[in-house]
């Protein structure tokens, strides 16, 4: 019986081919093959929301395939990804191949020999609450793109778009920056006495001023709290000790891997899904393909009992039964409402460890693998134990209290520490010092401190925030959040996302005019209506008309009161170098940039030169900051070309003792650490050499290397693993990067 099984990508095919027999053929549909025309609505609101899908363009060779194959094949099997969008495209190819057995949908958590044939021995049917759910979501988007988006052009610029989710997500990032911008600081001081405690010193900190809590806006009530400790004797009245238990974190999932990965490995939410989905689809291990990871986008801490059951083995066998939880460890779901519907992200087989694989990866799979591994084996650990001691010490009538955390039993943090456990892992031992003693006083340093803003969202901290709002699902999060950059309504700048006019501009008439477009109460409202049209508590169609009357009733309104925006460039000063106009500054998803006022006529660019106050130790230039065509910092001398010094880390005035390259630093545990930019020289450090080496595959701006010109306009080919299609690229080359000065 020959049988026929269609994935999403090549890569996944090849890797589930090779455990099957011959046969199985498994041929790739590369994502969807139908969906909603670009050019028109694609929707008949009239007719119950009815949708009018068409072949996706360029996917006319893949189908054709596919039907061949089906024809030759006794039965076809589905298996796209386990979850809504995956379910419905196993509906459109169910639908365009003519597939005739409703028991044609397989599904599987996980790419392993032992998973593809238990699946293949269950086909089930298709979910169609799902599908619908799916269909809800993609009309519900494109009603409000394509009926909100033209009024934009009209009213502001061509080009615009306006989004159910990325819009929400747009105007968070603009009210917190509308935060900062609106921040008074406030004063406020604390006092810390320095104490002698035998050759140790013990630091405390004022908390009680006359039996109620120490509060000093100013100076002046510094000065008060002073003159009442002149003279004063300082003596340890209460020691306290005490025990606590941190438990081991849950396993990842979607949200809180791409949180951890943007904040340990500096990985975007994109960069991070597509390496987790190498990893999900398979890895060839010296000749077998074998999927590394679990389906990588849930919303669910749930974890089998068999891979609780290996991970429990090894923890026993590698760290001993003392780190061993008597019961494996389970977990609650977060804020709001989980789906529950696949595993948490975890490793196929603990027995995998990153060292054993690693050589079979790219730099970013291992780095990936490797926290995906260490959270799952930290999650089956046994808890961390600390003992915070506090020492409590009277003078006059205040109060001061000295506090150290120690770390009694590592528990899971033996394998996996998350950044806050780093931070307050062992805030130190105090000096051993006994009740009633008095301590002779060393100084007293008062510090003035001002409270400050919250801070702007990054990555890591919008997904989260994404998540406890209910904004979006996990399989979204990565695309919201490329969206906005690519619309340029948001910039990311060390690491930190700022609004830019433009967003700010569309966010403020969204408000005026479809505020409930951009409410997160009403966005969270419509996820939670999706999730009861996938568990068929709601119908889909019931759904869309509740939201598209009065939407229609708004978007007439708004085409009658919204007034035409006329969007000015913001000018620079200079003079356009080839026509003699005033350049502008205009934006892209890479940050501002520096182009001429006569587009299209002129099309003249520069990038905008952030002066360092560092001088070029070769030939006395200034050293500027600049961007490369990726939008990564770097910095370069303003003699160039004549000069060709350039460095991704800060430069200073000082030459490296090895090479008399001038050094550049770099942040380094809490400090400042010094770094030769010059690639090979003893100096240049691994954090740098990490950076620059490990990303082949980055544009060459972001990669400076000696080659020739031909070198660097010959087209490079590259095939995509998810999708399999081949695209060009040109190489950029450390000449043509520092051409951007």
């Amino acid at each position: 019986m020959k049988t026929l099984i269609i994935v999403e990508s090549p890569t996944k095919a090849r890797t589930i081919e090779k455990f099957l027999g011959r046969n199985y053929k498994v041929k790739a549909s590369m994502g969807h093959v139908r969906d909603l025309p670009k050019s028109t609505l694609g929707v008949d609101v009239e007719d119950d929301f009815k949708p009018h899908y068409i072949t996706i363009r360029g996917n006319g060779e893949v189908i054709r395939s596919l039907k061949e194959e089906a024809k030759k094949a006794d039965r076809v099997l589905l298996a796209s990804d386990p979850d809504r969008e995956g379910e419905a495209i196993a509906w459109h190819l169910r639908e365009y191949l003519g597939v005739e057995d409703k028991n044609c949908r397989i599904r599987f958590h996980e790419i392993t020999e032992s998973a593809i044939k238990e699946a293949v021995q269950h086909p089930d049917v298709i979910d169609m609450d799902k599908v619908e759910a799916q269909q809800a979501r993609r009309i519900l988007d494109r009603l409000v793109g394509y009926k909100i988006s033209p009024l934009l052009w009209r009213k502001v610029k061509k080009g615009l778009s306006a989004g159910r989710v990325q819009s929400v997500a747009v105007r968070m990032i603009c009210d917190r920056e509308e935060e900062i911008i609106n921040f008074v600081p406030e004063e406020y001081w604390h006092l810390y006495a320095h104490l002698a405690a035998g050759e140790k010193e013990l630091v405390a900190r004022l908390i009680k001023v006359g039996g109620k809590k120490a509060a000093m806006g100013s100076r002046n009530d510094v000065n008060k709290v002073l003159a009442k400790l002149d003279g004063a004797a300082y003596t340890v009245g209460e020691i306290g000790k005490k025990e606590s238990k941190k438990s081991a974190p849950p396993p990842f999932t979607t949200s809180t891997m791409q949180q951890e990965a943007s904040r340990r490995l500096s990985m975007t939410a994109k960069k991070t899904m597509q390496t987790a989905q190498s990893l999900y689809e398979g890895v060839s291990l010296g000749g077998s393909s074998v999927g590394l990871i679990t389906y990588m986008r849930t919303d669910s801490v749930r974890i089998s009992e068999a891979a609780q059951a290996e991970a429990r083995q090894l923890i026993a066998e590698r760290y001993g039964q003392n780190y061993l939880p008597a019961r494996p460890n389970q977990f609650k779901g977060g804020k709001g409402k989980v789906q529950d519907a696949h595993e948490a992200i975890r490793p196929t087989s603990v027995l995998r460890t990153p060292a054993a694989v690693k050589e079979y990866l790219n730099p970013a799979q291992y780095k990936l693998y490797k926290l995906i591994w260490e959270r799952f084996v930290a999650s089956q650990m046994a808890p961390c134990v600390l003992e915070t001691q506090t020492v409590d010490i009277s003078a006059a009538d205040c109060l001061f209290r000295a506090s150290g955390t120690t770390v009694l039993f590592a528990g899971y943090r033996q394998v996996y520490a998350e950044g806050k456990d780093e931070a307050n892992a062992e805030d130190g031992v105090i000096a051993p010092v006994q009740q009633g003693q008095t301590l002779p006083l060393k100084q007293l340093e008062p510090t003035q401190h001002f409270t400050t803003p919250p801070p702007r969202y990054n990555e890591a901290s919008l997904i989260k925030e994404l998540e406890e709002k209910g904004i979006g699902r996990p399989s979204t999060y990565a695309p919201i959040i490329d969206t906005i950059i690519a619309r340029c309504y948001v910039v990311r700048e060390e690491k930190q996302l700022f609004p830019t006019e433009l967003g700010t501009l569309v966010v403020d008439l969204l408000k005026d005019h479809f505020s409930n477009i951009v409410d997160v109460t009403f966005t969270k409202d419509m996820e939670e209506q999706l999730d009861m049209v996938e568990e068929g508590q709601a119908d889909w169609v019931q759904v869309l008309r509740d939201f598209y009357d009065p939407f229609a009733v708004t978007l007439a309104k708004a085409e009658e009161q919204m007034e035409k925006v006329t969007v000015a460039p913001e000018e620079s000063g200079e003079l356009c170098d080839k026509c003699g106009r005033p350049m502008v500054y205009r934006m892209s998803r890479y940050g501002k940039f520096l182009a001429c006022s006569g587009f299209p006529e002129c099309r003249n660019t520069k990038p905008i030169v952030v002066p360092t106050q560092v001088k070029c130790l070769s030939c006395g230039g200034d050293i500027v900051q600049r961007k490369s065509r990726t939008g990564r910092v770097f910095y370069g001398c303003a003699n160039y070309p004549e000069c060709t010094y350039v460095s991704w880390e800060m430069p200073i005035e000082k030459r490296c003792e090895l090479c008399g390259t001038q050094l550049a630093q770099r942040p380094f545990r809490g400090g400042m650490q010094e770094t030769c930019p010059k690639d090979g020289c003893a100096n240049n450090k691994t954090a740098y050499r990490k950076s620059v080496k490990t990303t082949k595959s980055k544009a060459a701006a972001d990669k400076p290397k000696k080659t020739t010109k031909a070198a660097a306009e010959k087209p490079a080919k590259k095939t995509s693993k998810s999708t399999g299609k081949t695209t060009t690229k040109k190489t950029t080359t450390k000449k043509t990067a520092k051409k951007e000065a």
